[in-house]
């Protein structure tokens, strides 16, 4: 009785010590060009054939990630990731600077019944819907890429909260501590509450961005909301989002996509979009676009498409964006 006692225990200790550590990551590069780019901040020339890494249809990337079981049904979790220039092999963040290495994720966590909680560098709530209905693949080929109006993606220090799952219903908030945030002034805090059901996505979503900035270096803070849905036909995926936000200076800036995903194959999948955003006392800016990725296995996908945009000059100086009209073909490996 004693030996089997001893087994048994030997066994549970083994079964809560499982763990699993994944390396994973995309490489994506592409060759394409871009008709107008800025060469610096308030010059702009005429773009040129050039090879370039993720961003058209995912960012390239390296991660490790893994998880603990516990017992019980709680997990103990971790994940680093980074961007990779697949150009040159370095670590393509100049926004961060060369210090950050893992600078599109860096943290621990628990899951469980309760649901997940991380600490440390992660995506804001607001981020993990963002994209949901992004036509283009939600790519630089979207239509999309020609609002005027962003959002914080990732956010230092932060605790990201996510519930489990109630019948289709999911929730997220994420916030930095005011000791991480220039006590209180620059934090990030943000939230969403999204619905799957059956060929159904609804999705509502909203950051306060309170360290954000305009180009001219305005303080005052951002405020974003965001509605996303998509419907599954079957023949196609219909796909639709509003993001509004207000900025400093009393700039409000109002745009939206819609645009659809049609398979034509098991293989191929052609994507349509259309988008248009305007500021308050501004024009409107609008682009439509075309993308179309093939399958060639369930890792590796070959992709091409294009952008146009009809950008008001009357909006430059403000935001900074100019008729940037993008071709692009490019391969997607993911391991």
């Amino acid at each position: 009785k004693a030996l089997l006692a001893m087994a048994a225990v030997a066994a549970a200790g083994s079964a809560f010590a499982q763990s699993s550590v994944t390396l994973y990551g995309i490489a994506d590069i592409w060759v394409g060009k871009q008709n107008q780019e800025f060469t610096s901040p308030n010059t702009i020339t005429k773009g040129k054939v050039k090879a370039g890494s993720g961003g058209v249809k995912n960012t390239s990337r390296w991660g490790v990630k893994g998880s603990e079981d516990l017992g019980g049904g709680l997990k103990a979790t971790f994940n680093l990731e980074s961007k990779v220039d697949l150009g040159n092999g370095a670590t393509n963040n100049p926004a961060a600077g060369t210090g950050q290495m893992f600078d599109r994720q860096a943290n621990v966590g628990m899951t469980g019944g309760f649901g997940t909680v991380k600490v440390g560098r992660s995506w804001n709530a607001l981020d993990d819907m963002f994209g949901a209905a992004n036509s283009g693949f939600d790519s630089d080929l979207a239509a999309q890429r020609v609002w005027l109006n962003s959002y914080t993606r990732a956010a230092d220090a932060q605790i990201h909260y996510a519930t489990p799952d109630f019948n289709g219903f999911n929730a997220a908030v994420s916030t930095q501590l005011n000791g991480n945030s220039a006590n209180g002034a620059s934090k990030v805090s943000a939230f969403n509450v999204t619905y799957t059901g059956g060929p159904v996505y609804v999705g509502v979503g909203y950051e306060n961005d309170k360290g954000f900035k305009n180009l001219a270096g305005t303080a005052g803070g951002r405020k974003g909301t965001m509605i996303n849905a998509s419907y599954d036909l079957g023949m196609a995926k219909l796909l639709g989002s509003v993001y509004n936000t207000k900025e400093p200076a009393g700039v409000k800036i109002n745009s939206y996509q819609i645009g659809a995903d049609v398979p034509l194959s098991n293989g191929i999948t052609v994507s349509v979009g259309y988008a248009a955003s305007k500021p308050n006392g501004g024009d409107t800016n609008k682009a439509v676009s075309v993308a179309a990725a093939y399958s060639l296995s369930k890792r590796t996908t070959v992709y091409a498409g294009l952008r146009s945009e009809a950008v008001k000059q009357s909006n430059y100086n403000q935001f900074r964006k100019v008729d940037a009209d993008f071709y692009a073909v490019g391969v997607n490996h993911k391991f």
